[in-house]
């Protein structure tokens, strides 16, 4: 009965995708990447999703080009001081709202203000964290009028900076940087998302209908700047995880592009020619809430990752060209030269055969945290949304009970409720992914600093905060990079989280669409994407 409720289900969301067109829609491109978002405010999302919605609607002083390569946005070109302490940037004259007012320096100054405000709890906000006061202002010390970013005229934007910020550029072409309305802000406050009417952008596409809980649809934004070049004339989000549903609206063609397809179906849909498999910087852990009073034996911790069989994850479960992780960082980072990860080497054993030897391992550290064999060790709470995360713990949850004799339960949430219990802890273990913001070792190490928001576990290390403190400090390469090595050595040694595998991305793609921009941050592109007719 389930199943078929599961079934009827699926094709009614499908027939009311087909419905949801007429011949008007015929040329609209239909995408699927998620569920109702909890926000789409540039400062106060924290997804993928919801960067791929922000991204259409918006866009910062950088953007990225068809290679993902730092090229100009609303800024036509920007000087940098001798020091790297102070960057200019030179907004275009054309550069328009999409109700077709005209950008200034000063959008720039109260967007980023309102971002490190405390009173707007940005979870990105630590981003902010190379521009001078930023942090302070952050914490509650300093005014926001002290942050460091001033409008020198309408059209010049002058950035101060604590240090020197080998990456600071490809923080200005991420969304927490882009500019928001004071005006419309203002009088709609929290409100000023949810209505086309509201959501006013400076980005390739306009917001134009907004249906909760069913599509986000926008269409080309005529005032943007490089409007001539945007291919696209509609753009129609459908919001919903069902990943059944989405595999027959690619089949049925009410769908073009859709993500995290159902795992049983990766294969059937790679030899239909209907999968993409995308390089993806990120990382799928485990959040281990450290406040616990069992979870905070680093013994304990080591134990639940070492009884982890990642191969058979990866090959068996997942099946999308994953890779097993046996660190922090993944695979593809940038190193001073060459790969982060490959330097770095691993922290414990990912080869098939190592398997057995970190089972030893981890019934001999489970012993010498006081539960021999697994006696008197309490039930893990396992809290995730729905959808493939299921199944993989599933999996987990079977090698805790056969190698260590633990058992553990599944409580599965809502995505938004679910972001929630993660940011108040109120989880024992708890699914996670993290996909970088920038291709930098930062932007999966700064996550674990123990005043970053991001930390939803709680880990606090003095020493691995210096070590970043000395990355932020210095654009040598050389003394950077050694710094955050020893500083993932620290956060290793302590299994601040439990590491599983390293993302691909598996799309599912109609043969009908091309141009898409391919984001190995997670962030896909549809501003130069075509259906054949």
């Amino acid at each position: 009965m389930k199943h078929l409720t599961l079934l009827l289900l699926s094709v009614l969301m499908i027939v009311s995708i087909s419905c949801g067109g007429n011949k008007a829609d015929e040329g609209a491109i239909y995408i699927n990447v998620g569920p109702e978002p909890k926000t789409i405010d540039p400062a106060l999302n924290s997804t993928v999703d919801g960067s791929i919605y922000i991204q259409h609607a918006f866009e910062g002083l950088a953007t990225r080009d068809k290679d993902n390569k730092i090229i100009p946005g609303v800024a036509e070109s920007w000087d940098i001081s001798e020091d790297g302490l102070t960057y200019t940037f030179h907004i275009r004259e054309n550069a328009k709202w999409s109700d077709g007012k005209k950008i200034t320096a000063e959008d720039f100054v109260y967007s980023w203000q309102r971002a490190v405000d405390p009173i707007t709890a940005s979870e990105y906000a630590y981003q902010f964290e190379p521009v001078l006061n930023a942090m302070d202002i952050n914490s509650g010390k300093k005014p926001v009028t002290d942050l460091g970013i001033k409008a020198i005229d309408e059209n010049t934007l002058e950035v101060k900076l604590n240090a020197p910020t080998a990456y600071f550029l490809e923080l200005a072409a991420f969304p927490t940087f882009y500019p928001v309305r004071k005006d419309i802000i203002e009088e709609n406050k929290d409100n000023w998302t949810l209505s086309p009417d509201t959501y006013i952008g400076n980005g390739p596409f306009t917001l134009v209908e907004r249906r909760t809980d069913d599509r986000l649809v926008m269409i080309k934004n005529t005032n943007y700047w490089n409007s001539e070049n945007i291919i696209p004339e509609k753009l129609v989000f459908i919001l919903m995880q069902n990943g059944t549903a989405a595999v027959a609206g690619i089949k049925e063609g009410s769908i073009h592009f859709g993500n995290n397809p159902p795992l049983q179906d990766i294969e059937t849909l790679q030899s239909e020619g209907l999968m993409h498999i995308s390089p993806y910087l990120g990382t799928y852990y485990y959040c281990i809430n450290i406040t616990n009073s069992v979870l905070k034996d680093v013994r304990v911790r080591k134990t639940l990752t070492l009884a982890i069989d990642r191969n058979y994850l990866v090959e068996q479960v997942t099946r999308g060209g994953q890779l097993p992780a046996s660190a922090w960082v993944p695979s593809g980072v940038n190193d001073v030269n060459g790969d982060f990860r490959e330097v770095g080497g691993d922290y414990y054993g990912i080869k098939p055969e190592d398997y057995k030897k970190n089972v030893e391992e981890a019934k001999k550290l489970l012993a010498e945290a006081g539960y021999p064999n697994g006696d008197g060790f309490p039930v893990i709470e396992f809290k995730s949304n729905s959808g493939e995360h299921i199944q993989i713990f599933e999996a987990v949850q079977q090698m805790w009970k056969e190698n260590l004799n633990i058992d553990s339960t599944i409580a599965q949430e809502e995505w938004a409720t679910f972001q929630d219990t993660r940011q108040n802890k109120n989880y024992m273990i708890a699914r996670h992914g993290w996909i970088a913001d920038y291709n930098d070792p930062m932007s999966f190490l700064g996550v674990f600093l123990s005043y970053s928001v991001q930390n939803n576990g709680g880990y606090s290390n003095k020493n691995y905060d210096d070590k970043l403190k000395l990355a932020m400090s210095t654009i040598d390469q050389d003394v950077r990079m050694k710094a955050m090595h020893e500083a993932e050595d620290i956060l290793m040694n302590d299994m601040g989280l439990i590491p599983l595998y390293f993302y691909t991305d598996p799309i599912m793609i109609s043969k009908k669409l091309s141009g898409i921009i391919f984001d190995p941050l997670g962030a896909h592109k549809f501003y130069y994407a075509k259906l054949a007719k």
